[in-house]
Protein backbone atom coordinates (compact mmCIF):
# COMPACT_ATOMS: atom_id res chain seq x y z
CA UNK A 1 0.00 0.00 0.00
CA UNK A 2 2.95 2.10 0.91
CA UNK A 3 4.87 1.35 -2.24
CA UNK A 4 1.47 2.60 -4.13
CA UNK A 5 1.16 5.62 -2.73
CA UNK A 6 4.64 6.64 -3.29
CA UNK A 7 4.41 5.30 -6.94
CA UNK A 8 1.01 8.15 -7.36
CA UNK A 9 3.59 10.98 -5.04
CA UNK A 10 6.30 10.12 -7.72
CA UNK A 11 4.16 10.85 -10.94
CA UNK A 12 2.56 14.00 -9.38
CA UNK A 13 6.21 15.48 -8.87
CA UNK A 14 7.31 14.22 -12.24
CA UNK A 15 4.06 16.26 -13.92
CA UNK A 16 5.00 19.55 -11.74
CA UNK A 17 8.44 19.40 -12.90
CA UNK A 18 7.50 18.77 -16.62
CA UNK A 19 5.36 22.19 -15.90
CA UNK A 20 8.69 23.94 -14.54
CA UNK A 21 7.18 23.82 -10.75
CA UNK A 22 7.79 21.91 -8.06
CA UNK A 23 4.68 20.82 -5.19
CA UNK A 24 5.81 23.06 -2.30
CA UNK A 25 6.31 25.84 -4.84
CA UNK A 26 9.80 26.37 -4.50
CA UNK A 27 12.14 27.41 -7.69
CA UNK A 28 14.17 24.61 -8.58
CA UNK A 29 17.51 26.37 -7.22
CA UNK A 30 15.69 27.21 -3.68
CA UNK A 31 16.20 25.80 -0.25
CA UNK A 32 13.52 24.87 1.88
CA UNK A 33 13.24 27.19 5.19
CA UNK A 34 16.49 26.44 7.33
CA UNK A 35 15.67 26.86 11.49
CA UNK A 36 18.39 26.12 13.35
CA UNK A 37 18.13 25.86 17.74
CA UNK A 38 21.43 25.65 19.37
CA UNK A 39 22.50 24.43 22.58
CA UNK A 40 19.90 21.54 23.07
CA UNK A 41 21.48 18.76 24.43
CA UNK A 42 22.91 19.55 28.57
CA UNK A 43 25.42 16.55 28.15
CA UNK A 44 26.71 17.50 24.62
CA UNK A 45 29.92 19.91 24.81
CA UNK A 46 27.66 21.71 21.64
CA UNK A 47 24.47 20.53 19.92
CA UNK A 48 22.04 21.50 17.47
CA UNK A 49 18.29 21.01 16.16
CA UNK A 50 17.65 21.79 12.64
CA UNK A 51 14.91 21.94 10.70
CA UNK A 52 15.02 21.58 7.03
CA UNK A 53 11.60 22.06 5.63
CA UNK A 54 10.07 19.40 7.41
CA UNK A 55 12.96 17.40 7.99
CA UNK A 56 14.04 17.52 11.21
CA UNK A 57 17.07 16.34 13.19
CA UNK A 58 19.37 16.86 16.20
CA UNK A 59 23.23 16.75 15.99
CA UNK A 60 26.16 16.65 19.15
CA UNK A 61 29.37 16.73 19.50
CA UNK A 62 31.36 15.10 22.43
CA UNK A 63 34.75 15.68 23.03
CA UNK A 64 36.91 13.15 24.51
CA UNK A 65 40.25 11.85 25.17
CA UNK A 66 41.69 8.93 22.81
CA UNK A 67 44.93 7.53 21.49
CA UNK A 68 46.07 9.18 18.22
CA UNK A 69 47.00 7.22 15.02
CA UNK A 70 50.02 5.37 14.39
CA UNK A 71 50.77 7.70 11.36
CA UNK A 72 49.84 11.12 12.84
CA UNK A 73 50.41 10.94 16.76
CA UNK A 74 50.55 14.85 16.78
CA UNK A 75 47.17 14.94 15.42
CA UNK A 76 43.38 14.24 16.45
CA UNK A 77 40.34 13.67 14.75
CA UNK A 78 36.69 13.46 14.64
CA UNK A 79 34.26 11.11 14.26
CA UNK A 80 30.88 11.27 12.69
CA UNK A 81 27.35 9.05 13.43
CA UNK A 82 24.31 9.21 11.70
CA UNK A 83 21.28 7.06 13.90
CA UNK A 84 18.49 7.09 11.17
CA UNK A 85 15.63 6.44 13.90
CA UNK A 86 12.31 4.22 13.11
CA UNK A 87 10.30 7.11 14.13
CA UNK A 88 11.42 9.29 11.31
CA UNK A 89 10.84 7.34 8.56
CA UNK A 90 8.59 4.12 8.38
CA UNK A 91 10.90 2.23 6.42
CA UNK A 92 14.00 2.46 8.74
CA UNK A 93 14.54 0.11 11.44
CA UNK A 94 16.43 -0.55 14.69
CA UNK A 95 19.49 -2.88 14.42
CA UNK A 96 22.74 -2.30 12.96
CA UNK A 97 23.30 0.59 10.54
CA UNK A 98 22.08 0.74 7.04
CA UNK A 99 23.74 1.73 4.11
CA UNK A 100 22.33 4.75 4.50
CA UNK A 101 23.05 5.65 7.09
CA UNK A 102 26.37 4.52 6.67
CA UNK A 103 26.46 6.41 3.55
CA UNK A 104 25.48 9.59 5.46
CA UNK A 105 27.56 9.64 8.05
CA UNK A 106 30.72 9.46 5.72
CA UNK A 107 29.76 11.88 3.62
CA UNK A 108 29.09 14.62 6.22
CA UNK A 109 32.04 13.29 7.43
CA UNK A 110 34.04 14.14 4.39
CA UNK A 111 33.32 17.47 3.97
CA UNK A 112 34.35 18.69 7.05
CA UNK A 113 37.21 16.95 7.23
CA UNK A 114 38.77 17.73 3.86
CA UNK A 115 37.57 21.60 4.61
CA UNK A 116 40.57 21.37 7.28
CA UNK A 117 37.24 23.33 9.49
CA UNK A 118 38.86 22.05 12.45
CA UNK A 119 42.78 22.06 12.34
CA UNK A 120 43.56 18.55 14.12
CA UNK A 121 47.08 19.23 15.39
CA UNK A 122 45.75 21.86 17.90
CA UNK A 123 43.76 19.12 19.46
CA UNK A 124 46.85 16.85 20.45
CA UNK A 125 46.98 16.80 23.89
CA UNK A 126 50.51 15.11 24.34
CA UNK A 127 51.58 14.13 21.03
CA UNK A 128 52.21 10.42 20.34
CA UNK A 129 49.94 9.74 23.76
CA UNK A 130 46.89 11.78 24.08
CA UNK A 131 44.82 13.67 21.52
CA UNK A 132 41.55 14.92 21.34
CA UNK A 133 38.55 13.17 19.36
CA UNK A 134 35.57 14.99 18.48
CA UNK A 135 32.77 12.60 18.04
CA UNK A 136 29.60 14.07 16.10
CA UNK A 137 26.02 12.17 16.65
CA UNK A 138 23.44 13.06 14.11
CA UNK A 139 19.87 12.01 14.54
CA UNK A 140 17.34 11.93 12.16
CA UNK A 141 13.73 13.01 13.85
CA UNK A 142 11.74 13.39 10.97
CA UNK A 143 12.68 12.28 7.08
CA UNK A 144 11.35 14.61 4.30
CA UNK A 145 14.09 14.60 2.40
CA UNK A 146 17.47 15.29 1.69
CA UNK A 147 19.12 14.31 5.14
CA UNK A 148 22.72 15.06 3.64
CA UNK A 149 22.68 18.64 4.18
CA UNK A 150 20.33 18.75 7.13
CA UNK A 151 22.75 16.57 9.31
CA UNK A 152 25.34 18.75 7.74
CA UNK A 153 24.33 21.39 9.05
CA UNK A 154 23.66 20.11 12.14
CA UNK A 155 27.05 18.99 12.51
CA UNK A 156 28.33 21.91 11.35
CA UNK A 157 26.07 23.97 14.42
CA UNK A 158 27.33 21.82 17.03
CA UNK A 159 30.97 22.25 16.19
CA UNK A 160 30.72 25.89 15.96
CA UNK A 161 29.22 25.42 19.70
CA UNK A 162 31.29 23.04 20.83
CA UNK A 163 33.66 23.61 23.89
CA UNK A 164 36.77 21.66 25.27
CA UNK A 165 36.76 20.31 28.29
CA UNK A 166 39.19 20.61 30.66
CA UNK A 167 41.42 17.38 31.92
CA UNK A 168 42.78 16.67 35.37
CA UNK A 169 46.71 15.50 35.53
CA UNK A 170 45.39 12.00 34.56
CA UNK A 171 43.99 13.02 31.51
CA UNK A 172 40.76 12.42 32.61
CA UNK A 173 37.56 15.18 31.76
CA UNK A 174 36.74 16.94 34.42
CA UNK A 175 33.04 17.60 34.32
CA UNK A 176 31.04 20.76 33.83
CA UNK A 177 34.58 22.52 33.24
CA UNK A 178 36.18 24.11 30.21
CA UNK A 179 39.53 25.20 28.53
CA UNK A 180 37.66 27.26 25.83
CA UNK A 181 35.50 26.98 22.69
CA UNK A 182 36.98 24.65 19.63
CA UNK A 183 38.65 26.90 16.91
CA UNK A 184 36.70 26.26 13.74
CA UNK A 185 38.76 27.67 10.73
CA UNK A 186 36.16 26.97 7.72
CA UNK A 187 32.56 26.37 7.60
CA UNK A 188 32.01 24.19 4.98
CA UNK A 189 27.90 23.44 3.54
CA UNK A 190 26.83 20.33 1.82
CA UNK A 191 24.48 21.23 -0.70
CA UNK A 192 22.41 18.39 -2.80
CA UNK A 193 20.81 18.22 -5.72
CA UNK A 194 18.12 15.44 -7.25
CA UNK A 195 18.06 14.83 -11.13
CA UNK A 196 14.26 14.67 -11.53
CA UNK A 197 13.26 13.95 -15.03
CA UNK A 198 15.39 16.36 -17.14
CA UNK A 199 15.74 19.09 -14.04
CA UNK A 200 17.82 19.49 -11.08
CA UNK A 201 16.03 20.20 -8.00
CA UNK A 202 18.17 21.78 -4.98
CA UNK A 203 17.12 20.37 -1.62
CA UNK A 204 14.81 17.44 -2.74
CA UNK A 205 11.55 16.77 -0.51
CA UNK A 206 11.12 12.99 -0.18
CA UNK A 207 8.65 12.53 -2.48
CA UNK A 208 11.35 14.39 -5.22
CA UNK A 209 13.91 11.69 -3.81
CA UNK A 210 11.29 9.22 -4.78
CA UNK A 211 11.54 10.37 -8.38
CA UNK A 212 14.71 10.92 -8.94
CA UNK A 213 17.23 9.16 -11.68
CA UNK A 214 20.48 10.63 -9.51
CA UNK A 215 22.22 12.45 -6.77
CA UNK A 216 24.41 14.93 -6.25
CA UNK A 217 26.09 16.66 -3.12
CA UNK A 218 29.16 18.84 -2.59
CA UNK A 219 30.53 20.68 0.25
CA UNK A 220 31.80 24.11 0.05
CA UNK A 221 33.63 26.37 2.28
CA UNK A 222 33.05 30.14 2.32
CA UNK A 223 36.26 30.84 -0.14
CA UNK A 224 34.63 29.04 -2.81
CA UNK A 225 36.59 26.37 -2.65
CA UNK A 226 34.97 22.06 -2.80
CA UNK A 227 36.05 20.02 -0.14
CA UNK A 228 34.32 16.93 -1.20
CA UNK A 229 31.35 15.44 -3.06
CA UNK A 230 29.05 12.36 -3.80
CA UNK A 231 27.11 11.15 -6.41
CA UNK A 232 24.39 8.38 -5.81
CA UNK A 233 21.42 6.82 -7.85
CA UNK A 234 21.87 4.98 -11.08
CA UNK A 235 20.82 7.94 -13.00
CA UNK A 236 23.67 10.13 -14.47
CA UNK A 237 24.67 14.18 -14.93
CA UNK A 238 26.26 15.44 -17.77
CA UNK A 239 29.37 18.01 -17.36
CA UNK A 240 27.12 21.01 -18.01
CA UNK A 241 24.45 19.79 -14.72
CA UNK A 242 27.51 18.97 -12.66
CA UNK A 243 28.95 22.81 -13.57
CA UNK A 244 25.43 24.53 -13.03
CA UNK A 245 24.88 22.13 -9.44
CA UNK A 246 28.84 23.91 -8.75
CA UNK A 247 27.95 27.48 -9.20
CA UNK A 248 24.57 27.26 -7.22
CA UNK A 249 25.95 25.60 -4.58
CA UNK A 250 28.23 28.36 -4.16
CA UNK A 251 25.64 30.76 -4.23
CA UNK A 252 22.89 29.47 -1.83
CA UNK A 253 25.61 27.94 0.84
CA UNK A 254 26.63 31.95 1.24
CA UNK A 255 23.11 32.06 2.09
CA UNK A 256 23.31 29.49 5.00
Amino acid sequence: MTQAIWELKKNEVLEEIRDGKRLDGRKFDEYREVTITNDVSKNAEGSARVKLGKTDIAAGTKMLPGKPYPDSPDKGTISVGAELLPLANPTFEVGPPREEAIELARVVDRGIRESQAVDFKKLCIVEGEHVWISFIDTYVINDDGNLFDACALGAMSSLVKTQVPKLDEEFKVVKGEFSGKLDIQKHPILSTFAKVGNEILLDPTLAEEKAMSARFSLSTTESDTITAYQKGGFGSFSRAEIDACIETAFKRAKDL
